[in-house]
This record gives structure tokens, C-alpha cells and sequence, in this order.
């Protein structure tokens, strides 16, 4: 009896924390990369993904707390606004509130492509969409390149990372991880990607149940080094929409700080 008693308290806390605790207990996560084609600048980019807003206010309004106090020089966003176009109000001014000093970046996500006006998501968020090109990011006399593309148009970027020269330091922005192993012979020197939500419920020494990515667990969560570039996949801030339950289980939310530095 006090077995399944205690069965039962376990599975009511396990289920309580998946509902309410951590879907809003963001982790900041900070990475450093050092590379030879920066001699003196460098550049913090903060990366987050995946919002996913509902109604129900829940971290829209926090990121702006976490991340403004790290006065990132670029905020980019890969992708996935909005689980209903009536979060679009909240959604924008959350994305609004942030502040980073050379710009902020988006690309669309698969929910962005499929479900909503897509050219419209980003009005009043400050935010440029890269959908199939590249921008450069001025800092001390020292630049970065950015290149975003769309989720529809994933086929075009290599023909866009073809023109990037072998001397940037180039960044591409993507939703998904599935274009990382036909990257070879293209400068991409860091890959920024989500979609995954690191499983969005994970189980302990196996990670993700499910990521609905090209190459599966592969690639689920964090940092991974593929030839050349380094990808990173972010767990994103929501949680999947439409009819799944809105949990996340060993699988925190998560903003990524990338400190991008010259080497030595």
C-alpha cells in the first residue's frame, strides 16, 4: 500500500513540475569560440527559438529581463512564433522589448511556413527577416556574416553560402539541423538551429523521446562539431502547439549566449 501511495505522490509531483515548473525555468546557457578570422573585435550573439506562443502568457515577457542585462550585440531567432494567431499581439511585443546593439535577426520556422502569414509575423518587433540572404555586422572595423534562410527554401541555402568568403566568420541561421552534413566545402563557421526543443520531454542517460528532425537524436540538443562548423541546436522557449500537452520534461527552455572571440 505505501508503495503505491508513494508510486502516486511521485507521478503528481513528476506531472506537476512538467506542467508548471519547468516550461517557465529558463537556462541561460553561455558558449565561447574563438576563431583566427577576428583579430580584435568580438561578438556577443544571443540566440533564442522556438516561442511557440499561446494565449497563456508564459516566458514572452521574461526573456527581455534575462537577455537585455547581457547587451548582446545581435538577437537572432530561429524560427517558430506562434501556436495561435491570437498570441500574436503578446508574442511581437515580447520580441519587441528586446534590445541588442547591432540588430536583431529572424528566419521562419516550419509553423511559421505552414500556418500563418508568415510576411506579416515580424511587424513592430524590430525584428529583419533573413529569408535567403546575408548581412554583415560591423564592430570595431571587424565584421560577421550572417546568412538566414526560411524553412520552405532550405534547398537554396548552399548556392547562398557559396558566395561567402573564405576569410568571414560566417553564421547560418536555419530552423532545423537537417542541413548540417551538406555543408561540406562551404564556409559556415556556426550553424544556429532549433526546432528539436531538445525532445521537449527527455528521459534520463537517453535525452530526447522524439526530436521530428532529418536525422533524429542525432542532432537533439547542444553543441556539436561537424567537419568545419559548429552547429548548435536550442532547445527553444514554448512548447509544441495544436492539440499536445503543454510540458516540458528535462528539456528547460533555453537562451544561448555565444561569445565569438579572436584567437589567443
Amino acid at each position: 500500500m505505501l508503495v503505491l501511495l508513494g508510486g502516486f505522490l511521485a507521478a503528481i509531483s513528476l506531472g506537476f513540475y512538467a506542467f508548471f515548473i519547468e516550461p517557465c525555468w529558463i537556462e541561460v546557457n553561455t558558449v565561447e569560440l574563438r576563431t583566427h578570422k577576428l583579430d580584435n573585435a568580438g561578438f556577443r550573439v544571443v540566440q533564442i527559438s522556438d516561442l511557440h506562443c499561446d494565449v497563456k502568457v508564459r516566458n514572452e515577457y521574461r526573456l527581455g529581463e534575462l537577455i537585455n542585462p547581457l547587451e548582446p550585440d545581435v538577437i537572432v531567432f530561429t524560427g517558430d512564433m506562434l501556436n495561435t494567431e491570437d498570441a500574436l499581439p503578446t508574442c511581437r511585443e515580447g520580441l519587441n522589448r528586446l534590445k541588442a546593439k547591432s540588430g536583431k535577426y529572424a528566419v521562419y520556422g516550419n509553423w511559421d511556413v505552414w500556418y500563418f502569414d508568415k510576411t506579416t509575423l515580424f511587424e513592430d518587433t524590430s525584428f529583419r527577416v533573413l529569408d535567403g540572404e546575408g548581412i554583415d555586422v560591423v564592430k570595431d572595423g571587424e565584421k560577421i556574416q550572417i546568412t538566414g534562410v526560411g524553412y520552405d527554401r532550405g534547398d537554396m541555402a548552399y548556392d547562398i553560402l557559396d558566395d561567402v568568403g573564405d576569410d568571414e566568420y560566417s553564421i547560418l541561421l536555419y530552423h532545423t539541423p537537417d542541413l548540417v552534413e551538406g555543408l561540406q566545402g562551404l564556409n559556415v563557421d556556426l550553424y544556429l538551429a532549433g526546432h528539436t526543443h531538445g525532445g521537449q520531454v527527455a528521459m534520463p542517460f537517453y535525452g530526447a523521446i522524439i526530436t521530428l528532425a532529418k536525422h533524429g537524436k542525432k542532432y537533439e540538443s547542444g553543441e556539436y562539431n561537424v567537419g568545419e562548423t559548429t552547429l548548435y541546436v536550442n532547445r527553444g522557449i514554448g512548447m509544441e502547439g495544436g492539440h499536445m500537452p503543454r510540458v516540458r520534461f528535462l528539456a528547460r527552455p533555453e537562451v544561448t549566449v555565444f561569445n565569438i572571440k579572436p584567437q589567443g
